[in-house]
């Protein structure tokens, strides 16, 4: 029987006082020998009330460390952990999450006995509100996040590009290196593209399994998919074999679009063009809004189409703001250390 290693989970987190009990008490609440686990905690200066419940949680727990993060952004977290980690298995974890009791055990036995680097679960993703529940449906359909394996193949084991709350070996850790500190968002993606890129092995489990909570608004939603878009230009820039075919529908719909509308000012016949793209749009919105509304619940249907709608606008808008603001970084994979403003 394989020893078992020591590891260390990681949760960079900023402002999820809402969250940050139930997340950090799942991770506190593993089925794993607590004397193997160093749990740190990276809190980027938070403002809401999370720190003080770290503080408390801390008094209880002698494994759990606090950590500043001044940047306040993910990779920069990431990075002032790794630092100070001690485990043999590295695990990141979201302060907007909850993981299974057994999420270490099994990430553990998947390291040790599949030959893999990297191991993570489908995520089952949840809202408190109709609004917040209808986002989930949305984020778990193949209409809404395209073929993201992690949201919308439950229960299936494959050898994927990319995992969310991943577990890594050590060595390949050492091997990737630090994570990029430029990247806002989508720096997990990174990450995983370069672990690939030096031979490494991702898995995607079906035992292993965490909940997320979706954003509870559409202003929020909106937000977070813009920013995936804008970020993904300067992924698409250091490592442009990362990127998948359907990252690039919602900035070529958008951006045809646009296109078609500003062209029909010397070419009105092309005002036509854009109104049956939009019309196609329109009617694959609703098909995929009925259609997830008889899985998940009809009471979803009447805001559905306009939570897809803030999915790909959101992120197609973002992918084309950041090949403006990003339009003289082509060939330039390195960037300046982050400000303490980035969020």
């Amino acid at each position: 029987m394989n020893k078992k290693p020591s590891v260390t989970i990681i949760m960079p987190v900023r402002n999820e006082a809402a969250y940050i009990g139930r997340s950090l008490g799942s991770v506190l609440a593993q089925d794993y020998p607590a004397e193997l686990v160093q749990v740190i905690v990276v809190d980027g200066m938070s403002s809401d009330g999370t720190r003080q419940i770290l503080d408390e949680f801390k008094t209880r727990h002698a494994n759990l460390e606090i950590l500043d993060n001044p940047c306040r952004i993910v990779p920069t977290g990431m990075n002032v952990a790794l630092r100070q980690a001690r485990g043999k298995v590295i695990i990141r974890v979201d302060g907007h999450c909850e993981i299974a009791p057994d999420y270490v055990q099994r990430c553990v036995r998947h390291l040790q006995e599949d030959g893999v680097d990297g191991v993570g679960g489908s995520i089952e993703t949840i809202g408190e509100s109709l609004l917040s529940q209808a986002i989930a449906a949305a984020m778990s359909s193949h209409f809404g996040v395209g073929d993201s394996a992690f949201r919308t193949r439950d229960k299936h084991t494959l050898e994927v590009d990319t995992i969310p709350f991943p577990a890594y070996t050590r060595r390949i850790i050492n091997l990737a290196g630090p994570y990029d500190e430029e990247l806002v968002r989508n720096q997990d993606d990174e990450y995983n593209y370069r672990i690939r890129a030096l031979g490494g092995k991702l898995l995607l489990s079906g035992d292993i399994r965490s909940r997320y909570y979706s954003r509870g608004n559409l202003v929020s939603l909106w937000r977070q998919y813009f920013q995936y878009g804008y970020w993904k230009v300067r992924v698409f820039q250091k490592h442009a074999r990362q990127m998948q075919a359907r990252q690039f529908v919602p900035f070529l719909f958008l951006g045809g679009l646009l296109t078609l509308l500003l062209l029909s000012i010397l070419f009105p016949a092309t005002l036509y063009i854009g109104i049956g793209l939009f019309g196609l749009y329109l009617v694959s919105n609703l098909t995929a809004s009925f259609w997830t509304a008889w899985r998940c619940g009809w009471r979803f249907l009447p805001v559905l189409p306009l939570v897809f709608a803030v999915l790909h606008i959101s992120y197609g808008l973002g992918f084309i703001t950041g090949l403006v603001k990003f339009s003289n970084r082509w060939g330039d994979r390195f960037k300046k250390n982050p400000s303490a403003s980035s969020s």
